[in-house]
């Protein structure tokens, strides 16, 4: 009989050691001469089953792509985090960052003696001391424009030019639409709550449909930027891309992201394969170097890949702690290792130093397929292919991505992992867990064009609320419009 238990770590539930149990159960199983083939087959199936679920009980943000949000009794902040000797607070030698005075204060207010208080003598000015207040003033500004008429004496008048945009008797400026939309799309608040701050803050009742309309009007406004950015991309050495699931009234739709240090396009799309990526209209186009999670349709395009390596560490843990494998334990080490060695190196190792590596990487995975081979053919029903463990799967995807996966060692453009993608996305998770979803595609669609408009300028040190401000202005930073 096949074993149905092929972990050799520990899974509990409470006092019960699940593993522990099934192999008692399987070895029982093997000495009952009595069973027959029906109650053998039964309970090869039951430990198959409760094998798998004690598997995924195991899985946590160590050891797969589980956010920590997810893991069981997480404990905060850094899993091997040892208590510090340190005092809290600016530490000797670290660049502070105390109030400093300012050099044009924009209010004066003087303070005079009462000379009444004091001794009688003759005194004359002798400066002043100073001292400042750093505050905040939030509230309603209204300017009105009163444009000049002028009649000749035939009754014929003429009226003074009001500025382009200013079209209506009352209207709402390009601050408020910039603050708003940035409330909503950089601090992901609900409009409900923009609302409030609105009202409460500056006195400003602003409407539900206001809000979508300013957002809509950003969306329309950063059509040229989205052109830009795609032309921009396409010609880059090296790209990162990514996808992840969101939530759009209901039904499942992806988020693709493409981006590098320096730009970021983030693209809704009902599919997450072949179909988005070429509605994103960039990646079939791009021949350079893209950097990915292994998902298979990027293996489509045309261009070279690196894959990312903080996953194969994940899965790697996920094969050591919960299927026993010790190759995974020594491949885990080695990939350290040769992310230490390029480091120390400036990003890229000699070919000399890649050969051994090299060399030691397949010394692994051949000592690997004795300690984890593939399944018997025999065991085939005859129906599709042979299934494989998750850890054999991982093992054959070393092996056939060689080149892919230790492309870092030798290319200094190419990174160890693929965290610039990630790290471009996790607002998106932020705002699903704010909001839960989308209400409709085209609040995705904006959603998506402003955030890459916005994460784009952060990579270009300007802030959200001077890029948007630039936005509603008509304008775009100098940047962006120098690649029209």
């Amino acid at each position: 009989m096949v074993s149905a238990v092929e972990a050799t770590d520990t899974v509990t539930i409470g006092q019960q050691d699940i593993r522990k149990t099934l192999r008692n159960v399987e070895a029982l199983l093997k000495e009952d001469k009595s069973a027959s083939p029906q109650m053998r087959a039964m309970m090869q199936l039951l430990m198959t089953i409760i094998n798998l679920l004690a598997t995924k009980l195991g899985l946590n943000s160590s050891n797969s792509s589980t956010p920590p949000s997810k893991d069981t009794g997480r404990q905060r902040g850094a899993k091997n985090k040892t208590k510090g000797i340190r005092k809290p607070g600016g530490q000797n030698g670290h660049e502070g960052a105390n109030l400093r005075k300012e050099d044009h204060p924009d209010r004066i207010e003087t303070l005079n003696i009462d000379r009444r208080t004091l001794p009688a003598d003759t005194y004359v000015e002798a400066g002043f001391e100073s001292r400042q207040v750093i505050d905040i003033e939030v509230g309603k500004v209204v300017t009105e424009f009163r444009a000049e008429v002028l009649e000749n004496p035939r009754g014929e008048q003429f009226v003074a030019e009001f500025p382009a945009a200013v079209t209506r008797p009352v209207q709402y400026g390009g601050s408020v639409k910039a603050q708003a939309v940035y409330l909503s799309q950089q601090q992901l608040l609900p409009y409900d709550r923009v609302r409030d701050y609105f009202a409460d803050q500056a006195g400003i009742p602003l409407s539900a449909g206001s809000l979508f309309n300013f957002n809509q009007e950003a969306f329309d406004r950063l059509e040229s930027f989205e052109a830009i950015v795609q032309r921009h991309l396409i010609g880059q050495e090296l790209l990162h891309a990514d996808e992840t699931g969101i939530n759009v009234n209901g039904k499942l739709l992806w988020l693709h992201s493409v981006s590098t240090d320096q730009w970021t396009l983030f693209f809704p799309h009902a599919k997450r394969g072949g179909d988005a990526v070429k509605a994103m209209g960039i990646l079939e186009s791009f021949r350079g170097i893209l950097c990915h999670d292994h998902w298979k349709p990027y293996f489509q395009l045309q261009c070279q890949h690196a894959l990312c390596n903080a996953h194969h560490l994940r899965e790697l843990e996920w094969a050591w702690e919960q299927d026993g494998q010790q190759w995974a334990l020594t491949m885990q080490k080695l990939l350290l290792d040769m992310r230490h060695d390029v480091e120390q190196a400036g990003g890229a190792i000699a070919e000399e130093a890649a050969l051994s590596f090299r060399r030691r990487y397949r010394a692994i995975l051949a000592r690997a397929d004795a300690e984890c081979p593939p399944p018997d053919p025999k065991s085939n029903s005859g129906i599709g292919r042979v299934a494989r463990s998750k850890s054999r799967n991982l093992l054959e995807r070393l092996r056939d991505f060689e080149i892919e996966t230790l492309r870092f060692l030798t290319d200094s453009r190419v990174p160890f992992t693929n965290n610039q993608s990630e790290n471009d996305l996790r607002m998106t998770k932020v705002q699903q867990k704010i909001s839960g979803c989308f209400r409709s595609l085209d609040g995705a669609r904006i959603f998506c064009r402003v955030r890459s408009y916005l994460s784009t300028c952060n990579k270009h040190s300007i802030t959200p609320t001077e890029a948007l401000d630039l936005l509603f202005s008509g304008t775009l930073p100098d940047f962006i419009t120098s690649l029209q």
